[in-house]
């Protein structure tokens, strides 16, 4: 029997974060994917270095690609150091592929990257959403929603 996903991801490290994504898009599903990197990316990861924040997802074929994802040179590295914008495969089961690959296809949405971490077991994950894109007024009410939060907040601070 296999063992139950668990709700949250396990997030030990976090690297990058897409905090414009949230409010740019709305958020249906999220995934957790492995990515596959080369050693001297992955130390660059480690030292804190890394943006997703103009990156999108991909799927060609039966394979998901994060492009436009930018982590720079290692410091230390040689002449072997890898290139900092290459596209990156990212690793998923078949059944979520498909899952995104009808959802983009079919219903118009896009794959956006959340955040990029490590897990309890040092690997590097990314956490990637469907997502469809907002219009400026959902944007706006977006705005009042967490205005309207803060000084719910504030007022409740103040009297009690």
């Amino acid at each position: 029997m296999a063992r139950p996903r668990p709700v949250t991801f396990d997030k030990k490290k976090i690297v990058a974060e897409n905090r414009r994504a949230r409010f740019d898009y709305f958020i249906e599903d999220v995934f957790e994917a492995g990515i596959a990197l080369q050693g001297t990316e992955v130390k660059a990861l480690r030292g804190g270095e890394g943006n997703i924040a103009e990156s999108y997802a991909e799927v060609k074929g039966n394979q998901v690609f994060l492009v436009n994802s930018n982590i720079p040179e290692y410091s230390h590295g040689n002449r072997e150091n890898h290139e900092p914008k290459r596209p990156r495969k990212l690793l998923l089961h078949e059944r979520e592929i498909e899952k995104m690959h009808s959802a983009v296809s079919r219903k118009g949405m896009t794959l956006v990257p959340l955040m990029v971490y490590f897990n309890s077991q040092g690997r590097a994950k990314i956490e990637l959403a469907l997502a469809k894109g907002k219009q400026t007024h959902d944007k706006r009410e977006t705005i009042k929603d967490r205005d309207w939060k803060r000084d719910q907040q504030r007022i409740m601070r103040d009297k009690g």
